[in-house]
């Protein structure tokens, strides 16, 4: 191993040193949970502990006496009377999900998802507050605290003559709630359900509430983002944030130590708060019609060894001057499926990885992957077809690298010669080299550019497959139980630099990289990437999806294969004397050193009808003899 090698793998291991050692740091993946038969007590302890480290900011206070001076000088006389112990609840539950709305402010208290579930098999249920969310804070002019948050205020339901209440069919529901101030003021919120949809409608009326209000404003909100569902905190918290949608344009908060908070006035679209594969939205109504201001803030939490993660807060803030005023908006919480977010102009929710490269995702990928479901029945089969059809569609591209090494391979031997008569001289050796290639019709970069092309392609599918949700809880065949999380048959009982665990499938993918990569490298100089990459490559997908590890699979398989008919099977192999016969055409590289040479040449530094090489080789020649002559004196 030359020297240049040394360095190029001195490099790789401190790069994958460096890599291990971050996510050690950063991911803190706790061991995946296996068991899924926890008792009601034990999920309830979990919880509380969770809400206990995770606790973020909050503007709203303790529910205290209403006749006692704390309860005066926190709400002010004017609410002080309605911070009372006790709260009702309402149940709506309808195909999709089940409601549970508390008297305490009208906020939502439970939100189940009854199509999903978390990891451990209890259903999904998104509100993490035990206060509620969707409360209303307001300030009040005879209270010192700066806001009052009518989540610790009781509310009367309106003509509710049940608790439960069962939608189906088109049936839908509307709920009203009440905080009557006096004969004339009051706060009333109708909240409207509808079976099948994952939305309700929300109004809220301010009635000449403006003698009680030390500001003319109002806020909604929605604190403490959505309850985790995922066997890794971490994975979520990567794919957690907040987002705003106004007049077209996206801000994005992605919670960290130091994150600001953003905001934005005019025209919203709409404000979402997500995880990895659920949200809330809200959407102020008529849609791209109203004025509001909205704000986004969050935070990140680190749990020991447990892994993390990320709580927001969203608000947005409603002028409100005086007299009867009523604001309407559409609250959406379900599932960041694409369908179902299209249907309410969500599409943003949707992570497609980096914009350039959405369309491909958005507009072909996924819509296939889901066209092959439908038509196969398992998403782990249609990610095989998947591969295989997406492989065909690159044939082009793959076949011109394939032949491209092929050709490499076969003037290697030459290449060496070069390379050990020019050892000591590195630009010689380059130019003796660029003219080999030039004189067989090889390209030096022709193995990378069509890779270079394939790569849109490449990320806009490891975005789809590692975002989908119709992934989530999808399983395959043998130890594949779950196509969105990582595929493990070795769980260490310890973490090794952040590594916890093997993943079948990323050790499958691993070891074709390694022969792919072994078939196809044919610099010496770079044998040392063809141990090196896959052993990183397999540590660092251990934490990937196991649907894009088997895409990967399949695909490094299909490569092989096709490398394997080229070299063995296929009726047009190259000869040196093929290469040599076969028309030339002038690469980039080639071009460029034709040029240098002309451009030399005018400029009188090397003589007519020399070349550079030559040029270099008279140089080399006169340097021997200087040095002879230096030791005969």
């Amino acid at each position: 191993m030359d020297k240049k090698s040394i360095v190029g793998f001195v490099m790789i291991t401190l790069v994958f040193i460096g890599w291990m050692t971050y996510s050690s740091v950063n991911r803190r993946p706790e061991p995946l949970k296996v068991q899924e038969n926890k008792t009601a007590l034990t999920e309830k302890k979990k919880q509380a502990k969770l809400e206990e480290e995770f606790a973020a900011d909050s503007s709203s206070a303790k529910i205290v006496n209403s006749d006692s001076a704390k309860a005066v000088s926190q709400f002010g006389q004017t609410f002080a009377k309605f911070a009372t112990p006790g709260e009702r609840f309402i149940t709506i539950e309808t195909d999709l999900y089940k409601v549970q709305i508390s008297s305490k402010g009208a906020a939502v208290k439970k939100w189940f998802l009854k199509n999903y579930k978390k990891w451990n098999n209890i259903p999904t249920q998104l509100v993490p507050d035990q206060r509620g969310e969707l409360g209303i804070l307001l300030t009040s002019r005879d209270s010192q605290a700066d806001t009052v948050d009518t989540r610790n205020l009781r509310f009367t339901f309106d003509n509710l003559d049940k608790s439960t209440y069962k939608l189906s069919g088109n049936d839908s529901l509307t709920i009203t709630a009440r905080l009557q101030i006096d004969e004339k003021s009051a706060i009333v919120r109708k909240i409207t359900f509808y079976n099948g949809k994952y939305h309700v409608d929300m109004n809220v009326t301010m009635q000449n509430m403006e003698n009680y209000l030390r500001q003319k404003r109002y806020d909604l909100a929605w604190t403490k983002g959505l309850t985790y569902q995922e066997a890794y905190s971490s994975m979520e918290s990567e794919a957690a944030h907040a987002m705003i949608v106004s007049n077209g344009e996206l801000s994005e908060l992605n919670a960290s130590s130091d994150t600001e908070p953003i905001a934005s006035d005019g025209t919203v679209d709409f404000a979402a708060i997500k995880t990895k594969y659920f949200a809330t939205a809200i959407i102020p109504q008529p849609f791209r019609g109203s004025q509001v201001t909205v704000s986004l803030s969050g935070k990140h939490f680190d749990l020991k060894d447990k892994g993390s993660i990320e709580r927001y807060n969203l608000t947005m803030r409603i002028p409100y001057d005086g007299g009867i005023q009523s604001n309407s908006f559409r609250v959406f919480v379900g599932p960041i499926d694409y369908t179902v977010c299209e249907e309410y102009g969500l599409e943003e929710l949707v992570d497609f990885g980096w914009r350039i490269f959405r369309p491909i995702g958005e507009y072909l990928l996924l819509p296939f992957l889901k066209f092959l479901f439908n038509l196969i029945g398992s998403y782990g089969f249609a990610i095989i077809i998947f591969s295989i059809v997406i492989k065909f569609l690159l044939y082009p591209l793959s076949i011109k690298q394939m032949r491209s090494v092929a050709k490499m391979r076969l003037i290697n031997p030459i290449l060496a010669e070069v390379r050990e008569k020019y050892k000591d001289d590195q630009q010689a050796q380059q130019q003796a080299t660029m003219k080999i290639y030039g004189e067989y019709g090889i390209n030096p970069a022709g193995g990378c550019l069509p890779l270079l092309f394939q790569m849109p392609i490449l990320y806009a599918l490891y975005a789809v497959m590692n975002n989908a949700i119709d992934l989530r809880q999808s399983d395959f065949i043998l130890w594949i139980t779950d196509l969105s999380q990582p595929d493990i048959i070795i769980q260490f009982p310890f973490s090794l630099l952040g590594l916890t665990h093997i993943s079948g499938l990323a050790l499958m993918m691993g070891v074709t990289m390694f022969l792919q990569q072994k078939m196809t490298i044919t610099d010496p100089k770079q044998k040392s990437l063809m141990y090196m990459m896959p052993i990183m490559f397999t540590l660092m997908f251990a934490y990937l999806p196991a649907g894009l590890n088997l895409y990967y699979f399949i695909f490094n398989l299909l490569s092989i294969g096709q490398q394997v008919y080229i070299e063995k099977f296929s009726k047009k192999k190259y000869t040196l004397e093929d290469l040599k016969k076969a028309p030339k055409k002038e690469g980039w590289m080639q071009r460029k050193m034709r040029e240098a040479q002309e451009m030399a040449v005018q400029q009188g530094k090397i003589p007519p009808g020399m070349s550079l090489e030559e040029l270099r080789q008279k140089q080399q020649e006169l340097r021997k003899k200087q040095k002879q002559n230096k030791k005969k004196k």
